[in-house]
């Protein structure tokens, strides 16, 4: 693989960049400084150390998000800011998506990749990947609400998958776990019993937590044990 690629490929720096960097010395190649970019490297073998960061090579990249209030779960739209935006541009342009929507008022947990067969899985009913909401209520939940629940309601003509609900001590909050993701479906689960989600936040997919320590906007690299969680409960 030619070595701009490699460096654009995992998410580093532009091919223009690269350019730049190997003219300047910044570029090495198992410690020796490189300054063809279009030199032909061994993604597996070969050390490559661009402006002093050691370069490790993703065939997929793998993003944890958790995302703010406000944003579509997209990659563009032309009117509404995207989940993509709050990316740094580098990564950009390596073709990251979302596996998976979150309404724009809803916050939380998300998964982007370029990673195309395994956020297929994710997203399959077949597989049961769970996905993990934290609700607030307009009002306390009715009594014998969790059996509407496991049972799979029927929204909107469409029958649901059983999903589970753990609601808080006074239930006007808790814990709701699906394994499918239709339109809006917890809002709409909650108001086929006439109540109203005010809050809704997802706290984890595929068996994967959001990271306590991210605020709203900010992102991390998922730890290759993350990427082998959802790739088992894909």
């Amino acid at each position: 693989m030619r070595l701009d690629k490699f460096i654009s490929e995992c998410g580093i720096a532009s091919r223009r960049e690269v350019a730049v960097a190997a003219r300047k010395g910044q570029v090495l190649v198992n410690g020796t400084p490189c300054q063809r970019p279009d030199t032909h490297i061994s993604e597996e073998t070969d050390t490559v150390v661009y402006m002093g960061e050691r370069v490790t090579y993703r065939r997929f990249t793998y993003i944890m998000l958790n995302k703010p209030a406000g944003y579509i779960s997209a990659t563009e739209d032309g009117k509404l800011p995207v989940v993509t935006e709050l990316l740094p541009e580098r990564l950009r342009r390596i073709g990251l998506f979302p596996s998976g929507r979150l309404d724009r008022d809803t916050v939380g947990l998300m998964i982007l990749t370029n990673d195309g067969a395994l956020s297929h899985k994710l997203l399959s009913p077949k597989h049961h990947a769970e996905k993990v909401y934290f609700y607030r209520l307009a009002s306390p939940l009715a009594e014998g609400a969790e059996k509407f629940f496991s049972e799979g309601m029927t929204i909107g003509g469409e029958v649901c998958k059983p999903a589970f609900l753990t609601p808080s001590e006074d239930r006007e909050s808790g814990l709701v776990t699906l394994t499918e993701g239709k339109y809006h479906q917890v809002k709409r689960m909650f108001e086929s019993l006439r109540n109203k989600v005010v809050f809704l936040e997802r706290i984890s997919f595929g068996g994967v937590s959001l990271d306590p320590s991210l605020m709203r906007g900010e992102w991390r690299y998922l730890t290759e044990e993350e990427v082998e969680t959802l790739r088992k409960n894909s």
